[in-house]
């Protein structure tokens, strides 16, 4: 009987951490999750195009590889996420970017001699389905409330894909004035013998990754970049070969064939009736890199002030 008491205090220790643990799992493997499924995400970045114009001093490449940094222009967005599992979560988000390139900024001959430019405003719609193989966490490493001392320094790291529909609309600087390109068909897009018109607005597959970390209960930051497969080649209004510029004068005027042509004469044939003038069979692409904030909206099972005290007391993984 003496033993039982010596060991008393031993078996209380043993037992209050398992419930503590208990407590903790249950928290942790709960439906917890769903009290704060909806998110409000803003974010501020900057973007990059990937296409024709401008790029590196060298032939023309695709994805990453032909990056003209010195065109990064600025992008913001809002966006509202549904998480539909712990892990999973489909997100809406609405998005604005700048667009640029330039054939003066590289070394490479012919895109040099080439002379061309664009800037355009990008608006695009997207909803993508994110995968989260872990996710940020806050509060003590044993998640035991009111326990101070060492923090959660987990970062969450997610991936996402799926669809978006955007607007362009390219236009070349002329003097300062920046002049729109599409109308001018440079091309010769709608004309004879020339290729269809484009249209504005288009399709794209948005693709990419993030990391976050949490700041408070409900707010938590991260950097997330975005590549944006698009289903045209016209964002910065190159694709095929000239167009006979003298046609072009005739049915669009001066103006269209000079900038379907300002080209600097230091190749021979450059500009010249059906040579190439950029590349069909690759699609354009842009890129996003944001700083966001995340904003969970918290939805509380009961309306018991005690409840709702209790749930923000709570240190749990999120």
């Amino acid at each position: 009987m003496g033993n039982l008491w010596k060991r008393l205090p031993i078996l209380i220790i043993v037992l209050t951490a398992c419930a503590l643990q208990v407590e903790a799992q249950y928290f942790r493997n709960s439906n917890y999750w769903k009290t704060h499924r909806n998110e409000l995400t803003i974010g501020l970045g900057a973007s990059n195009f990937l296409g024709e114009l401008g790029g590196r001093d060298q032939i023309g490449s695709p994805f990453i590889w032909d990056l003209e940094l010195s065109q990064t222009k600025p992008t913001l967005s809002v966006g509202f996420r549904y998480y539909t599992f712990e892990k999973q979560a489909l997100r809406a988000n609405l998005a604005y970017g700048v667009l640029a390139g330039n054939d003066n900024l590289t070394s490479e001959p012919f895109r040099q001699d080439r002379n061309l430019n664009f800037r355009s405003d990008l608006f695009e719609f997207s909803l993508v389905y994110e995968i989260h193989f872990f996710k940020e966490q806050l509060g003590h490493i044993y998640d035991l409330r009111g326990v101070s001392g060492e923090k959660s320094s987990r970062v969450g790291l997610y991936v996402f894909g799926g669809v978006c529909g955007f607007y362009f609309n390219p236009k070349a600087d002329v003097g300062g004035t920046l002049v729109e390109l599409q109308p001018l068909n440079t091309e010769g897009q709608g004309l004879p013998d020339g290729p269809e018109e484009y249209t504005l607005y288009q399709i794209g597959i948005p693709m990419g990754l993030g990391l976050r970390k949490s700041f408070s209960k409900q707010i938590s930051g991260g950097l997330e970049l975005q590549y944006t497969k698009t289903f045209t080649d016209y964002i910065d209004d190159v694709s095929t070969v000239y167009y006979d510029n003298e046609a072009l004068a005739a049915a669009r005027g001066p103006l269209a064939a000079f900038l379907a042509d300002p080209s600097l004469g230091k190749i021979d044939g450059m500009g010249a009736t059906n040579s190439q003038r950029g590349d069909s069979s690759d699609y354009d692409a842009y890129l996003f890199l944001k700083f966001q904030i995340h904003y969970k909206l918290y939805k509380y099972r009961s309306s018991s002030k005690k409840y709702r005290t209790r749930i923000r007391r709570q240190k749990i993984v999120f």
